[in-house]
């Protein structure tokens, strides 16, 4: 086993640290930490670069200061000004803390999805946050993404930072994290794993490490319901890959410009459950308080282990801290009511196990009102989701398909879009069953259950349930 270096302490003469004049310079120069019982199993050295030690406890804080430095010198941000962006949280908290310092208003939209603890914090630095639905296409105008871009076009001397284009983001870490990770390592580094968002910090990483040693490989850690893989593997763009999904940070439903493909050489998918579950064990066994796309790296690390030889250094990026998901991958209740902890008794996969595998049914919104009953009739369907462009955006029941057609005959020629209804959820193949039972609901009569890993989903009703534990 190699010791990269050793920290040597004295009592009588401690390591003075600098006084900073603000706190944004007290960016960057995170620590790096052995890995040593979650990959006992893995033959080479790892080691995890702690992003949590930054001011906003997230890598972010990186590029959030530098694309606003870059902003200021090209004179696209004014004194005074409003910055705006979508974000999943860090990249707002980076910005925040950046616009208290530098006088800046902020305003940031983010999704549903994101935990209750990242909208707190943002809104404790003063920011104005907007919560827009997850389930929708980016083209959307209701997606975060399309929000920030007509708050920017209707907000006096405001600048939008654009994380996922903006290419000061991935400058920030090939001008900081990647020589940091090079010095830590003594240019021993092999192997760089990084969860894929932005792509902002496997691409600034990688093309700095690999200009030094070109032999580095960079492995991105993708999520179930995100694009970058089958897009890396194939060049198509495939919406039928997007599925909600509930690992944060991670993964994407389009192409952001900061993903240089090819600086990336392999994409590993990894499922929310085996993410979550792996967040918990990292604070259990390391000690390291992370986040939730840390649990799906060193997730997607422990699935790449014939990869790593003996020898050879491992670094995997910590994004950021644990605190943003005390509300769900911290939280007992909320593991067992996605059904991620383990427990005895019967699975998704149970219910499934003798089925065919055939193809969901579904219709596309164009389709008319009609033809959603006559499918929905033919084959005995109490509901029927549906798609746009292959991507599953809502659906319709039984019951009130029959209430809209009473109500008003003629809709039978309209689309089906017409009478929509939301989408129904999404469940992994090993949540239990009842944890399933707990999210059929009046409004949610139905799940829909997926197995990424067979490239299979199934839907599961009320009876299903019934004839399982009957």
């Amino acid at each position: 086993m190699t010791i990269l270096f050793h920290a040597i302490r004295s009592v009588s003469c401690p390591m003075a640290r600098p006084i900073y004049n603000n706190i944004l310079e007290a960016i960057g120069d995170t620590p790096m930490v052995r890995l040593n019982r979650i990959t006992r199993d893995i033959a080479a050295d790892v080691y995890a670069k702690i992003e949590t030690t930054n001011p906003g406890n997230s890598i972010k804080d990186r590029m959030a200061l530098k694309m606003i430095e870059d902003a200021e010198k090209s004179g696209k941000l004014k004194p005074g000004g409003t910055i705006i962006e979508g974000t999943s949280g860090n990249t707002g908290m980076g910005l925040a803390i950046a616009a208290v310092v530098k006088g800046y208003k902020c305003i940031f939209t983010t999704t549903d999805k994101q935990s209750k603890e990242k909208v707190d914090a943002l809104r404790a630095f003063g920011a104005d946050v907007i919560v827009c639905p997850t389930d929708v296409d980016p083209e959307d105008p209701r997606s975060y993404y399309s929000v920030s871009s007509r708050l920017e076009h209707d907000t006096p001397n405001s600048w939008k930072a654009n994380q996922y284009d903006n290419p000061s983001n991935a400058i920030a870490h090939y001008e900081q994290t990647g020589p940091e990770i090079w010095e830590q390592t003594q240019g021993r580094i092999d192997h760089l794993v990084v969860g894929v968002g932005t792509g902002g910090t496997i691409c600034g990483v990688a093309k700095y490490l690999k200009e030094r040693k070109p032999s580095v490989k960079a492995w991105g850690i993708d999520t179930y319901g995100s694009v970058f893989k089958k897009y890396k593997e194939t060049g198509v763009f495939d919406k039928n890959e997007i599925y909600p999904y509930i690992t944060e940070g991670i993964g994407e439903d389009f192409l952001p410009q900061n993903v240089d493909f090819s600086l990336i050489d392999h994409f590993e998918k990894v499922t929310d459950r085996d993410a979550a579950i792996m967040t918990g064990r990292i604070a259990r066994e390391e000690g390291i308080f992370a986040g939730n796309s840390a649990g799906s790296a060193v997730a997607g690390l422990l699935q790449l282990a014939d990869r790593f030889k003996p020898g050879e250094t491992v670094v995997v990026i910590f994004h950021d801290h644990g605190t943003r998901y005390l509300g769900k991958m911290y939280n007992p209740a909320w593991m067992r009511e996605k059904g991620f902890l383990d427990r005895k008794g019967l699975i998704a996969r149970d219910l499934v196990a003798n089925r065919q595998k055939a193809p969901l049914v579904t219709i596309d919104r164009n389709q008319s009102v009609e033809t959603a009953a006559h499918i929905m009739t033919e084959h005995a369907y109490s509901q029927i989701p549906i798609t746009a462009d292959g991507r599953l955006i809502g659906t319709v029941s039984e019951g009130y398909l029959y209430s809209e057609i009473v109500k008003n005959p003629d809709i039978l020629r309209g689309p089906v879009e017409a009478i929509m209804q939301p989408a129904l959820p999404f469940a992994d193949i090993s949540t239990s069953v009842d944890a399933l039972a707990q999210m059929l609901t009046p409004d949610s009569p139905a799940v829909l259950v997926r197995d990424f890993k067979l490239d299979a989903t199934y839907i599961i009703t009320r009876w299903d349930i019934i004839k399982a534990l009957s």
